[in-house]
Order: structure tokens, then sequence, then C-alpha cells
């Protein structure tokens, strides 16, 4: 059974936008929003040359790193062809207008990236 860390309310991520993470080790997490207020987070790294993605465009299911413009998938983190690479997904939940994440995910992955 997961834990589940309540992080902000859907309302408090911009539409097409982000909000960043802090955790106690590794690089912070980026929660999405889109258009149709659906919410997905990601390692805020491009797996290319570790761009935040919380700082880029957000466009139907994917976000454009702000550093090359590779787009990356949210719900999987994948980047699109013809680049190839990924960042790690984090699962999301809602309860309510409440976004959480898993607290074990939050504590484990990602965290030997450098920060």
């Amino acid at each position: 059974m997961s834990d589940w860390v309540p992080i902000c309310r859907v309302d408090d991520i911009p539409r097409l936008g982000a909000r960043r993470v802090a955790r106690g080790q590794g690089p912070e997490v980026a929660v999405f929003r889109t258009a149709d207020d659906r919410v997905f987070a990601l390692l805020d790294r491009c797996p290319h040359r570790g761009g935040p993605l919380s700082q880029g465009i957000v466009s139907g299911e994917g976000v454009t790193c702000p550093l090359h413009a590779w787009t990356i998938g949210l719900c999987d983190g994948q980047a699109l062809a013809p680049q190839q690479g990924c960042t790690r997904r984090f699962r999301v939940a809602l309860d309510g207008a409440t976004v959480l994440l898993d607290a074990e995910e939050l504590r484990s992955l990602g965290v030997e990236a450098e920060a």
C-alpha cells in the first residue's frame, strides 16, 4: 500500500505549467498541469542535458525543454522521436482537488541524479 504525500491543490499549478517540489535529496520533482486539468509528475531534469523541465512549455501530453527544445512525454517521461532518452516519472493521485505523490518514490526515484 502506498503512502501518499499531499503536495498542493490542482489550482496551485498553472494551466499548461508546472510547480516544483523540493525533496530531502536529489533533484526536484516537477508537477505539471495540462489544459484539461490532468496532472503528471517527472524528475525536473531533461534527459538530454539536464534542463529544468518545470520551466518548459506544456502542450497536450508533453513538455518542451527550455534549453534545446526536446519534447518529453508527461505520461511516461520518454523523449519524443527522433530524440532518445527518458526522465523519471512519478505516480500522481488526486484526492478531490489535492495532488498527492507517492512518499517512497519521492525518497528514492532519481536521487542518484546530480542536483
